[in-house]
């Protein structure tokens, strides 16, 4: 009988287990995360981008692409295929590491507006392996965020 009325708890317990709600899925902050409580529109930054440059803003998006290689950059656009996408570089490789599985989610950043050089060597790479993941117009080839850091949601 004891035999038995321990097996009916077992089930019972599976049963409420296996009935229980999945987690919620937490957050996942990058560096330093994102403290500013406001996020600086991409439209505005598209319309007039240069009253943003040398200032620290938080963008909020859904990430359109991220560094295959070695997660040290990511991009977010207003969907996940926004033709206009803005990209986010760390200042050294593996300070942050974008995770390739936050594509096509949403995404909050934050870091300085910059102004990219076309002449830098490594601009030139970047925007060679951005152009193979995502569409990449005169913007993003112009400006990026020297990120902090960011949160994917």
């Amino acid at each position: 009988m004891r035999l038995l009325r321990g097996a009916l708890v077992a089930v019972a317990v599976v049963g409420l287990v296996a009935a229980a709600p999945a987690p919620v899925q937490k957050e996942e902050k990058l560096g330093k995360g994102v403290t500013l409580t406001e996020a600086t529109p991409l439209k505005a930054l598209y319309e007039t981008p240069e009253k943003f440059v040398g200032k620290t803003i938080r963008i909020d998006g859904v990430v359109t692409a991220v560094c295959a290689e070695m997660g040290c950059w990511m991009a977010l656009g207003e969907s996940a295929t926004a033709e206009n996408s803005l990209r986010l570089k760390v200042e050294h490789d593996g300070k942050i590491v974008f995770p390739i599985s936050a594509k096509g989610k949403a995404a909050s950043a934050e870091g300085v507006f910059v102004k990219v050089s076309a002449t830098d060597k490594e601009s030139k790479e970047v925007i060679k392996e951005q152009a193979a993941v995502m569409t990449v117009s005169d913007f993003s080839k112009t400006y990026q965020i020297n990120a902090t850091g960011a949160v994917i949601k």
